[in-house]
């Protein structure tokens, strides 16, 4: 065993302490050293799948001692904790210097903690479909958007606002009503001055 290959597993074993502390309980962080398979795992944090310092390597890590050209980083991967809970994990493998594998840094994520989160935050945002005639609008209308309303109605029907007949005035009335419009502070004086009509005009369309 060289001084360079140790050196490297207890640099290693820093970061796995520091990544199995920042997500306890959800996240198994283990060093294998790829020297000894027979009683790889060198370091353990949240021993998630049950192991504990000095149980063998895991197949993964077999095909990387026994392969040099094995993938150094296998991302994202699907896997099992024994007692059936999925995981997702990353392998990532160490080399020295001379190129071979000494170490593997193995992250296996319980993913079930997180599906129930997920499944949790997906009812919580449900909406339904109340079958209302009308979309409700959870902000303040302004001025501009009542005279841009009216405007465009006017010129879907080729017209003016001012010369709008009864009929499709009463229409437009009735629409700036269902979409919120008239809440808009003096409405009702800026839709007479845009149709030029009176106020009671207006009141008379809305019944």
């Amino acid at each position: 065993m060289s001084a360079e290959d140790e050196l490297l597993l207890r640099e290693a074993e820093k970061i796995v302490t520091a990544l199995g502390r920042m997500f306890p309980g959800v996240c198994e962080v283990v060093l294998h050293d790829l020297r000894d398979p027979g009683h790889a795992v060198r370091t353990i944090e949240n021993p998630l799948s049950g192991r504990a310092p000095g149980d063998p390597a895991t197949e993964l890590g077999l095909a990387r001692i026994e392969d040099p050209d094995y993938p150094e980083v296998i991302q994202n991967y699907p896997n099992r904790f024994p007692d059936g809970r999925p995981a997702k994990s990353t392998s990532i493998g160490i080399r020295n210097s001379a190129g071979a594998y000494v170490a593997a840094l193995c992250l296996n994520l319980d993913v079930s903690v997180l599906d129930r989160a997920a499944g949790t935050l997906t009812r919580l945002t449900a909406v339904e479909d109340p079958g209302l005639p009308l979309t409700e609008t959870l902000r303040a209308r302004t001025a501009d958007e009542l005279r841009a309303a009216v405007e465009e109605f006017a010129a879907a029907r080729g017209q003016t606002p001012r010369a709008l007949g009864a009929a499709d005035r009463r229409e437009l009335v009735r629409d700036l009503r269902e979409r919120g419009l008239l809440e808009v502070k003096n409405a009702v004086r800026l839709v007479t001055g845009l149709l030029g009509v009176s106020r009671s005009t207006v009141y008379n369309d809305l019944r």
